[in-house]
């Protein structure tokens, strides 16, 4: 991890004021532009700001301020620190306070309810616990099962909504796409289909036969004929 300057421009306030470096060689140390050193050197900026000796917090050496200020082009490099406090490395479940262990069960439950996307171990980081509890509370064997309340772990302060966040994100990535499938666009099994009986097309209709003119003629005399004789004129 690089070391950086701790209150950069608390530091610029201090070196403005205390010694006869050049603006740039305070920009470039403190990380700031060079008109803001200046605004600082005449009373715009940083001026409710304590200064903070470099000196002291063991950042910068006398030395190496001389050497600054005997030759303008040096740029000032941060002291090494005395002491390196190692980068610990969390593993395992999330350490959770004495006082709030007797709402791990009601969070897991929370949990399990509302996104069942997640894995036990994902449950086990957010609110620090073991798999054989969550298995339990899933089971509803849990000694305490009939008292449990679904409780949101964000609120009771087991972990944060950046963090459930995160492995509500994770759980959804690898979980497979659904894929929705419509019945009316699945065929029929082949049990079904085997004795369906398809509609044959009707036959085609015949020709009319040929209209013989002598039988028309025949049939309408006939009609003439049955006619009433009380009828004519």
């Amino acid at each position: 991890m690089a070391q950086q300057l701790l209150m950069p421009k608390a530091t610029a306030v201090w070196l403005v004021d205390n010694t006869a470096l050049t603006f740039d060689q305070i920009a470039q140390f403190c990380k700031l532009h060079t008109l803001e050193v200046k605004a600082i050197a005449d009373g715009e900026s940083a001026q409710g700001i304590k200064g903070l000796d470099p000196i002291q917090t063991g950042q910068l050496s006398r030395d190496e301020i001389a050497k600054a200020e005997a030759d303008p082009a040096y740029k000032l490099k941060l002291s090494n620190p005395k002491v390196h406090v190692p980068e610990l490395k969390r593993k395992g479940p999330r350490y959770t306070p004495v006082s709030k262990r007797q709402d791990r069960p009601n969070a897991i439950l929370w949990l399990v309810r509302n996104h069942p996307e997640l894995r036990d171990a994902q449950i086990s980081r957010l609110v620090g616990t073991t798999k054989s509890t969550i298995e339990q509370i899933r089971e509803r064997t849990h000694w305490n099962s009939a008292n449990l309340t679904p409780l949101d772990p964000v609120t009771l302060g087991l972990c944060s909504q950046i963090d459930l966040d995160m492995e509500v994100e994770k759980a959804a990535k690898d979980r497979p796409s659904e894929v929705v499938v419509r019945e009316e666009e699945t065929l029929l099994p082949a049990q079904e289909t085997e004795g369906f009986a398809f509609d044959t097309p009707p036959p085609p209709k015949k020709e009319e036969d040929e209209i013989d003119a002598d039988a028309v003629f025949a049939k309408l005399n006939s009609l003439k004929t049955d006619k009433p004789e009380g009828d004519s004129e």
